[in-house]
């Protein structure tokens, strides 16, 4: 009797000589097989399909040997571990190595022993059992793994729509908490919009990377969001400040931290916000406020927004003053150059100059319209 692995297995016979047909069959039928006998290497290769387990192939035929046919077996893809066993009675050495090369798996020599058959489509269907399930193995792990990469996309996909939906809502958010705090103050929005394209400049030509550009572009102008709680009668004092009113003013930085959430935030954009509120006023000699950080201490974004928040102040009307030229307002910033200002941060602004009059004119007050920032 045979195993379990070598029942039913079909078997595809090719020989020219139909006694050879008949006594195959016979063999084949009586151990278990299902045979198919084909009388030429042509109707062979096109009755072939992955359904067949093992070739029987005679080598000596007409018009195609057993040689060519074996070649174009091997020649598809489907079939290049297709058993093959050559069927001849060719004894030479050259003509097995020849058929070895062509892809051949094993010998039978004519006249057929049932023995000799037996045992040797048994080894070989034994193997192709092993190979077919070997690659149903692979089939399903590529299935699995292809499974697995869709739902990663999916997900990728539904985390990129989901991190676009909060990045707009804190988008959204900077942009309430600016306008609120503009509102406050005697000026309009182009203010938020000339320090944050300002700030952007400066990013790009300290070669900040384009994510570290964008963050200064928005949330920059949440540098005075802290004046949201400064009285009125304080902010828009068109006089001096008197020695408590001016400590009061001077709270918008640390109240500007306070709106923005105790620090740090997970969130890059408010943190950067957060930071700018605090520091922007610091000054390069450790004169400034609210903590009188020096140099390198105070944050870089706070350093550039220094740079970008008194330019414009000096060249825009405030309720305590009237704007400067931009001659006037430059000399200003010289004279702040290593004591308020970071020398290197100046530069900067000064080598861009012709960028910086460019963004006064896109959002002067006289030409302003709302930008989306």
């Amino acid at each position: 009797m045979l195993t379990d692995p070598v029942k039913r297995k079909r078997i595809l016979v090719v020989d020219d000589e139909p006694v050879n047909l008949k006594v195959l069959n016979v063999l084949l039928q009586s151990q278990g097989y299902e045979p198919r006998a084909v009388g030429s290497g042509e109707e062979a290769l096109a009755v072939l399909d992955e359904d067949v387990d093992l070739v029987l192939l005679d080598i000596m035929m007409p018009r195609m040997d057993g040689f060519e046919v074996l070649a174009r077996i091997r020649e598809r893809p489907e079939f290049r571990d297709l058993p093959v066993v050559m069927v001849t009675s060719l004894r030479a050495r050259e003509d097995r190595l020849r058929a070895v090369e062509n892809g051949a798996n094993d010998f039978i020599t004519k006249p057929i022993d049932a023995t000799e058959l037996r045992v040797r489509t048994t080894s070989l269907l034994r193997m192709k059992a092993y190979h077919d399930e070997i690659k149903r193995y692979q089939a399903h792990l590529e299935f699995m793994v292809d499974e697995k990469t869709a739902a990663l996309q999916t997900t990728m996909e539904e985390l990129r729509q989901a991190q676009e939906k909060t990045m707009e809502a804190q988008m959204e958010t900077i942009r309430r908490l600016s306008t609120a705090a503009e509102s406050r103050d005697d000026d309009t929005g182009s203010h938020i919009n000339r320090v944050s394209h300002y700030c952007a400049l400066l990013a790009r030509r300290l070669g900040f990377s384009e994510a570290e550009e964008t963050i200064l572009l928005h949330t920059s102008p949440l540098h005075d969001v802290g004046k949201i709680a400064t009285p009125d009668s304080i902010l828009n004092k068109p006089g001096k400040l008197t020695g408590e009113e001016w400590e009061i003013m001077k709270a918008h930085t640390t109240e500007g931290a306070r709106i923005l959430g105790p620090g740090p935030s997970p969130s890059e954009f408010l943190e950067a916000g957060r930071i700018i509120a605090l520091s922007h006023h610091e000054k390069w000699d450790g004169s400034g406020y609210p903590y009188g950080l020096a140099g390198g201490d105070i944050h870089v974004y706070g350093r550039i927004c220094a740079v970008a928040d008194v330019f414009d102040a000096l060249t825009n009307s405030r309720p305590y003053k009237q704007p400067f030229d931009n001659e006037k307002s430059l000399a200003i910033l010289r004279e702040g150059r290593g004591t308020h200002f970071d020398p290197e941060i100046l530069d900067a602004f000064l080598e861009r100059f012709a960028e910086v009059e460019d963004i006064q004119r896109r959002f002067s007050d006289a030409a302003f319209a709302v930008v989306d920032l």
